[in-house]
């Protein structure tokens, strides 16, 4: 990168060895362990991998909201070249909801059941954009219009439990992008929803993140969700990035073992497949070597002696497994 280059070139969002840990009575528990990214304006990241991988707690520190007695965050998580994690609370609010924003994954816990829709909605513009009440009705109504809420004008004054799953979930993206944010996270948006309603809330996402061009990390377990929206793909294993690839490379060539195994399921449609055998481990005081190698069919004694680190394989491609290096050069 050179002293000329343009800002729009360099990362909105630029993640470096993030780690995140927890005291638990069983030992400490490396929930993110050196997870590192990045995300440019225009280009949707989608972050991969079972229950438990990582991937919830990863977008709660970058907006600084993990708040359990004993956790501990270390790293770095760049916006605009401005460490998150160093800024002071106040500092942190007033970009929180602001230029980063989070969609919620369960729509009935992130709206307060308490108050109407509408005023949750303009809550961002009011405290952000220091909009009046009725300025920030207004405007709320419009952003209850653009993700597709009928009747807007008087559904606005309705509370979250009269509307459907779909509906809710409309609502918090809504709120999300009040203030027209430059990083926007969404954890799991479509998991609670049927598969019809699934697919508009993923066109929803993808036409807002187009006409806003700015940066969406979609953190999701589904792989048919990456396929329809994701730029760039970072698979997580038990605290850990085990590959990270453009998302036509990584569908095309795959190449951890456990990336394997999720594009089998997605690409057989689940009917024949033989899953990934065992459960992930509890990444608590974790023994040397790769997480992934008591499920890998390919394990050696490698895998048992050391982790795997991450290692460009091809232009945009890295990964971490003792079998793969140096296999795409």
């Amino acid at each position: 990168m050179t002293a000329l280059a343009s800002a729009e070139e360099l990362p909105l969002l630029d993640v470096k060895n993030l780690r995140v840990s927890f005291h638990t009575a069983e030992g400490r528990l490396r929930a993110v362990d050196g997870v590192s990214f990045s995300v440019r304006a225009g280009r949707v990241l989608c972050i991969v991998g079972e229950s438990g991988s990582g991937k919830s707690v990863t977008a709660q520190a970058i907006l600084r909201l993990v708040d359990a007695a004993g956790a501990q965050v270390a790293g770095q998580a760049l916006y605009r070249g401005r460490d998150l994690l160093q800024l002071s609370e106040t500092e942190m609010e007033g970009l929180r909801g602001d230029r980063i924003s989070l969609v919620f994954q369960n729509p009935m816990t992130g709206l307060n059941p308490a108050f109407p829709v509408g005023e949750q909605v303009a809550e961002g513009l009011r405290l952000h954009q220091g909009l009046g009440r009725r300025a920030a009705r207004a405007r709320a109504i419009e952003l209850l219009a653009q993700v597709g809420i009928p009747h807007p004008e008087s559904r606005c004054d309705d509370y979250p439990h009269q509307f459907s799953g779909g509906m809710r979930q409309r609502i918090l993206i809504a709120g999300a992008i009040a203030c027209e944010p430059d990083v926007l996270i969404a954890d799991e948006p479509t998991t609670a929803l049927d598969v019809s309603v699934q697919a508009q809330i993923l066109k929803l996402l993808k036409s807002l993140q187009q006409e806003l061009e700015n940066a969406l990390v979609l953190i999701t377990h589904d792989l048919g969700v990456v396929a329809a929206i994701a730029d760039d793909v970072m698979v997580m294993y038990a605290g850990r990035v085990v590959e990270q690839a453009p998302t036509e490379i990584l569908f095309d060539k795959p190449l951890h073992p456990y990336t394997l195994g999720l594009l089998s399921a997605y690409n057989d449609g689940g009917q024949g497949f033989e899953p990934i055998p065992g459960q992930p481990p509890v990444p608590i005081d974790l023994p040397p070597g790769c997480a992934f190698r008591d499920r890998c069919s390919r394990a050696t004694d490698a895998c048992a002696a050391e982790a795997p680190a991450l290692r460009a394989v091809a232009t945009a491609h890295v990964v971490a497994c003792h079998l793969v290096v140096g296999a795409a050069q």
